[in-house]
């Protein structure tokens, strides 16, 4: 009689693991995002031990304070509460309203971490108006894989079809190329296993398929494939030590914003740290390069496969505190929309595809001051 309390609580605590450990391997590589990882070393020891705040002479984290979050929280946040008040589905010409939005909230707050490339370059298409689908259609950094993790929540492992919507519908404004569809593919999938109960190694399978399927969709570019340089990285780091392990996924897998480095680098670091959800957060932040962003993704996929638990209470408390982000109550409402679809209740919009010749009417009205 009490399996299915159990069950609502196990997936409710890997919800929670997913969001917070997003957050907190953001905030543990706030301070050591863009730094090289010679620099990292010399600050803070060869391995990140807990939260610093960004240093004076930090080019995007000057003087903030220990555990904030960046970009890659906030906009994952944001995708989340759409992913919420859609019943599942995302609009995209909504997203680039309340991306921009967001941006000049951040500017107000004095923020030196705003847009990447591939978003202000989308923004700035549709501003000139182009079509949404059209505007997206050279974002091949990390950004549409930084913010996904609310849609793996909120989609269940067992609908393929509509997690690669949803994370299609979620991405094409900023980043509508094959090869970011299949990095952000590839966590949302990692995610949602892990929510559904698998463990690292089998989130990461289901991130390969995913990557795989996803490639297909969106403008080509010419970029290393996603799915096998996943699986690359991940064997590649198999048996090593710490140190070995970051050295050889900064100086081989890469660590830069372009999707094929740095989502291949997050599953690396999951990988070699698949037992221990707090460790794959310092580790990842301790790489150097786009390691904030890296971070987030490892602690996303290993905190929805291991749940809340595995980060230590007082990290989980310090994100909370330092951070007005609501991801308790997001946890909640990302599961409502994934049990609702579990029992067969559809969101309003069955495939990213439709809807969109709607969505171009507002998209560049919406976005002339960016």
């Amino acid at each position: 009689m009490g399996e299915p309390g159990e069950g609502k609580r196990r997936e409710s605590s890997r919800a929670l693991g997913a969001l917070y450990g997003l957050a907190i391997g953001d905030a543990l590589g706030m301070p050591t995002e863009s730094l090289p990882r010679a620099e990292i070393v010399a600050r803070y020891g060869r391995l990140v031990s807990d939260f610093q705040p960004g240093a004076a002479d930090h080019p995007l984290a000057a003087a903030l304070p220990a555990g904030t979050v960046t970009d890659d929280t906030e906009q994952a946040v944001l995708v989340g509460r759409l992913m919420a008040e859609g019943g599942g589905d995302i609009d995209p010409a909504t997203l680039v309203r309340r991306l921009l939005a967001w941006e000049d909230a951040m500017r107000a707050r004095g923020s030196l971490g705003l847009l990447g490339p591939s978003t202000k370059r989308a923004l700035a298409a549709m501003a000139a108006g182009a079509h949404i689908e059209e505007a997206g259609r050279h974002g091949t950094t990390n950004g549409a894989a930084m913010r996904i993790a609310p849609v793996g929540i909120a989609t269940p492992a067992a609908d393929a079809g509509l997690l690669e919507d949803r994370v299609v519908a979620a991405s094409l404004a900023t980043h509508n190329t094959g090869v970011a569809l299949a990095g952000a593919a590839a966590v949302a999938a990692a995610v949602s296993a892990g929510i559904g109960g698998a463990s690292v190694p089998d989130a990461i399978a289901a991130a390969v398929r995913a990557a795989a399927r996803a490639a297909s969709r969106g403008n080509w570019v010419a970029a290393a494939d996603v799915a096998a340089r996943i699986t690359w990285a991940t064997g590649l780091v198999a048996g090593l030590g710490q140190d070995q392990v970051m050295e050889t996924v900064y100086r081989l897998v890469g660590t830069s914003l372009a999707t094929q480095e740095s989502v291949p680098a997050a599953f690396a670091i999951a990988a070699a740290c698949q037992d221990d959800p707090w460790l794959a957060c310092r580790m990842a932040a301790s790489l150097g390069g786009d390691c904030d962003t890296i971070a987030a993704m490892a602690g996303a996929v290993c905190g929805a496969c291991h749940g809340v638990a595995a980060f230590p209470d007082s990290a989980r408390a310090t994100v909370a505190r330092v951070n007005d982000l609501g991801l308790d109550e997001l946890a909640s409402e990302l599961l409502a929309v994934r049990a609702r679809r579990a029992a067969g209740q559809p969101g309003r919009t069955p495939s990213a595809r439709a809807g969109l010749a709607d969505s171009h009417e507002d998209g560049p009205s919406d976005c002339g001051a960016g």
